[in-house]
């Protein structure tokens, strides 16, 4: 039986290498997603599988530096970077081939060796302005 981290560990070594599907094999089906920036709330397992999915297509050059993971009994919270030039639109956001780096911070919660909730939390300003959209009442760009 693996610990908390190792299990947000194998999701996010997945991540790095671009494997969707691996880090799903970390998440447990009936997990609970919540993505503040995205106001998402109570999302299921196809929401971070669809997350995941835009994020490897849309920066194909991805590079995932991880900050900090900090272990709380069942919970994790990881501090990581995303960063990566823009290849394809991202979050409403037209491909204009910028560079992103955005801090971000997940709270994972964890049992039986599976991830059963995730909470993400990221600067919506700060992604805005990496790729370069004007505007946040329409998406427009700069």
């Amino acid at each position: 039986m693996s610990t908390p981290s190792q299990a947000v560990e194998a999701f996010l070594n997945a991540i790095k290498l671009k494997d969707v599907d691996g880090a799903m094999s970390t998440v447990s089906s009936t997990a609970s997603i919540t993505a503040y920036p995205l106001q998402i709330r109570g999302g299921n397992a196809d929401v971070i599988h669809q997350l995941l999915e835009d994020i490897v297509t849309a920066f194909p050059d991805l590079l995932i530096t991880v900050k900090d993971v900090i272990e709380v009994g069942k919970v994790v919270a990881a501090e990581f970077k995303i960063e990566g030039t823009q290849a394809a639109d991202f979050l409403d956001a037209i491909n204009q081939e910028k560079h992103l780096d955005l801090d971000t911070a997940w709270r994972f919660t964890v049992d039986a060796d599976q991830i059963v909730g995730i909470d993400i939390y990221w600067c919506q300003n700060q992604l805005y302005r990496r790729l370069a959209v004007k505007r946040q009442d329409r998406v427009t760009i700069v």
